[in-house]
């Protein structure tokens, strides 16, 4: 039986001459086979349409280019070591795209943002009031993520005080388990699924990388910005150009900062909105104040001496 659109048929001009032919005459009209109809095309597939094979759509709805790592690509590496078990430590400036791979790799990632004054409450849960005057424990993102098997990914984990990052440890050796003292001492045992990785930027101040964190990620990548990437995306070479010679320059010291991913995406935005001189002197203007001279001066080059001078309210008109 066919299991294709319906079959449908359309009268033709003989047909009809048949069918006055016949009105007139008590003969009955020889019956004109009927033409059928060009068949119904099927519907196109919906959803949206990655932009190269291979993309990964994020939970954002952002697609997500994977990058070669070793044989593989990242978002290969990163399922397989999930599916294994095994963390890993995501590392690189801030903006080249750590957290943008984590939401690829893992869509149900569960994501903690790490700060100075981040708690152990802020992992494991705390009570919280109740309209009537009440208590109640609200579970955090560790217990959650242990029970519901998802990736739990700490980002700038480096920047959570050490002592509030121990209380991850215990689910992520062989016990698997984490007791909260402040719930009557409940103790949770992760599911199948649930697994730990973190993101760590180490020219952030503050960030410190201890023993005792690198040691329970068996796995360090290292997260660069893609320039060629950058290219495809429709950034203007001269932004690209500038931002090589500058991470150039933050490899051996000579600087701090230099243009990621994340500020060239902006930049392409802000030339697109505001223009290109804009956007040029929006890059110097979001450089840190200690580094931007050496922004300037990059984008004075890339740019064939055209002056540069940080975005600035002028005088009224």
């Amino acid at each position: 039986m066919s299991t294709g659109s319906p079959r449908r048929y359309t009268i033709t001009a003989e047909g009809i001459d048949a069918f006055t032919a016949g009105a007139g005459s008590s003969r009955t009209p020889t019956a004109t086979p009927p033409t059928p109809a060009a068949p119904v095309p099927a519907s196109a597939p919906t959803g949206p349409v990655p932009p190269r094979p291979g993309a990964v759509l994020r939970p954002n709805g952002v697609w997500y280019l994977p990058r070669r790592l070793g044989d593989s690509t990242d978002i290969d590496v990163l399922r397989r070591l999930r599916r294994d078990n095994i963390p890993v430590l995501l590392y690189g400036p801030p903006g080249t795209g750590k957290t943008s791979l984590i939401e690829a790799a893992y869509r149900d990632a569960i994501t903690v943002a790490g700060h100075g004054d981040t708690t152990v409450e802020d992992l494991v849960g705390n009570y919280v009031p109740l309209p009537d005057g009440g208590f109640e424990f609200a579970y955090g993102p560790l217990v959650t993520a242990m029970r519901q098997g998802h990736a739990l990914f700490i980002d700038d984990a480096t920047l959570i005080p050490p002592r509030v990052l121990a209380a991850l440890y215990p689910a992520m050796d062989g016990r698997a388990t984490i007791t909260i003292a402040a719930h009557h001492n409940e103790v949770v045992t992760a599911t199948d699924g649930f697994f730990v990785c973190a993101g760590h930027n180490p020219g952030v101040h503050g960030a410190i990388l201890t023993e005792a964190l690198a040691s329970r990620f068996a796995v360090h990548i290292e997260v660069t910005t893609d320039f060629d990437l950058a290219r495809s995306l429709g950034v203007p070479h001269g932004a690209i150009d500038a931002a090589i010679a500058l991470n150039a320059r933050m490899r051996e010291h000579e600087i701090d900062w230099a243009p990621q991913l994340r500020e060239l995406l902006a930049f392409k935005h802000v030339a697109a909105s505001l223009g290109l001189p804009a956007a040029v002197a929006n890059l110097a203007a979001i450089a840190p104040e200690t580094d931007r001279p050496a922004v300037v001066e990059a984008l004075q080059r890339a740019y064939r001496g055209t002056p540069v001078t940080p975005l600035t309210l002028g005088k009224q008109k």
